[in-house]
């Protein structure tokens, strides 16, 4: 089977999505693994495993679903892949008879070690006074698959992560589509291990492919500067007009990590918004980048949906957490109130905790559709003509991501705008 890449909207009805289905890596976290993991609690393994299962169940329910330990099973039965890889990501800081285990595991015993982690042997004195639990440590974010890669129109952004926690994702995403024959792609933007600059980073959540001409990325604290630089050059090469939307992020709290944090695309006509760092002016800067035949230019724009509009775009802002105060609305976008992932144009999936903004999206014309309602078949959403599948999300969120965070679409349909 070859799997087309394809992404030229946000909105574009949904074909094919890669997920991971978070395992033991999320239970093999202890207080002291969190910071360091990025997180700022431990979670829960088997509320997330009831949560995410929703979740799953109602993407096979609209498209072909992907896992990526499968993917990666899949690309380590090519055995000159399965040693470069152990030698790229492991070999410099496993001890050789770790190393010589990993080599002896078969595809799918692999696949896992590399995502759940490799509990450290106490065999030696050195091994058995050794701090470390893990001699290969766990993936504790794969689960927000969006992170370490991303599909810009018909190639793959391999993200350059802002924290070296993360590497290993990127490098499993990157041999996944490098190397697994199902795809029918390319990659970019990896940056070879040591020879990253600290001053480039860019992750999957800052990119939002607004239409085959238009992109929307996020400049904050996963990416920089230098890494939308990465997209830029690769749009030059691309040979067609293309423009980008950057968007500046605060740094001041986690839940402004990525532009998805704050919006999103639901339908041709309606957005997400989190509205004071969308919409109040000269607060953040929205900057526009030109590329056209080589040549590249840049000025300023008042805000996202101001820029939008010059390329066609009249988007109805709906405002995360409702309009009514805005203590509600940075309650709901700290629990990934603005992050909706869309099935279709005006079908979107989001969490069931976030009631104002839930609301607020019910006025305008979205009918509130809970999971279990969908996958039981006591509702059909094809009667709707705007909706939002409700999953449940008190211990996901605590992972800090929402819909979109959990999901690394590869093919959607064109829209008719």
């Amino acid at each position: 089977m070859i799997v087309d890449v394809g992404i030229y909207s946000e909105i574009g009805e949904l074909e094919s999505v890669i997920i991971h289905t978070p395992g033991s890596e999320v239970e093999n976290m202890t207080p002291e693994d969190a910071e360091r993991a990025l997180y700022s609690d431990i979670l829960n393994l088997s509320v997330l495993h009831q949560e995410f299962s929703q979740f799953r169940e109602i993407l096979k329910l609209y498209s072909q679903v992907f896992e990526v330990k499968d993917l990666l099973a899949q690309t380590l039965k090519n055995q000159k892949v399965r040693e470069n890889l152990i030698a790229k990501i492991c070999a410099p800081y496993l001890d050789p008879h770790t190393l010589m285990e990993l080599h002896d595991e078969n595809a799918e015993k692999l696949a896992k070690s590399l995502i759940e982690g490799v509990a450290q042997m106490r065999d030696s004195l050195a091994r058995y006074l050794n701090p470390q639990r893990f001699a290969i440590r766990p993936l504790h974010n794969f689960f927000f698959t969006r992170d370490s890669a991303a599909t810009i129109f018909d190639k793959i952004l391999i993200a350059s992560t802002a924290s070296k926690v993360r590497e290993r994702e990127a490098q499993i995403m990157e041999a996944i589509f490098d190397y697994n024959p199902m795809f029918n792609t390319s990659t970019f933007g990896q940056i070879s291990n040591n020879k990253n600059p600290e001053s480039i980073s860019i992750e999957g959540g800052d990119v939002i492919i607004a239409r085959e001409d238009l992109l929307l990325v996020g400049l904050g604290s996963r990416t920089t500067p230098a890494g939308i630089d990465i997209i830029v050059d690769k749009m030059k090469e691309r040979g067609e007009k293309t423009n980008i939307i950057v968007q500046e992020l605060p740094t001041v709290r986690e839940s402004f990590i990525h532009l998805d944090m704050i919006f999103t695309f639901l339908s041709q006509n309606e957005c997400m918004v989190f509205e004071p760092v969308v919409m109040q002016p000269n607060r953040y800067k929205t900057i526009h980048i030109e590329i056209d035949n080589q040549k590249v230019k840049i000025r300023e724009e008042k805000n996202i949906l101001e820029a939008l509009t010059k390329f066609g775009f009249d988007l109805k802002p709906i405002i995360c957490g409702g309009q009514a105060d805005l203590w509600i609305q940075e309650r709901e976008q700290w629990h990934s109130g603005a992050n909706f992932f869309a099935l279709g144009p005006g079908k979107v999936i989001g969490y069931s905790r976030n009631i104002y903004t839930l609301e607020e999206m019910n006025k305008n014309g979205y009918e509130i559709i809970p999971a279990n309602e969908v996958i039981s078949k006591k509702i059909n959403p094809h009667n709707s003509k705007k909706f939002v599948i409700t999953i449940e999300g008190s211990e996901l969120s605590r992972g800090g991501g929402g819909a979109r965070c959990m999901t690394m679409p590869l093919k959607r349909k064109t829209v008719n705008w």
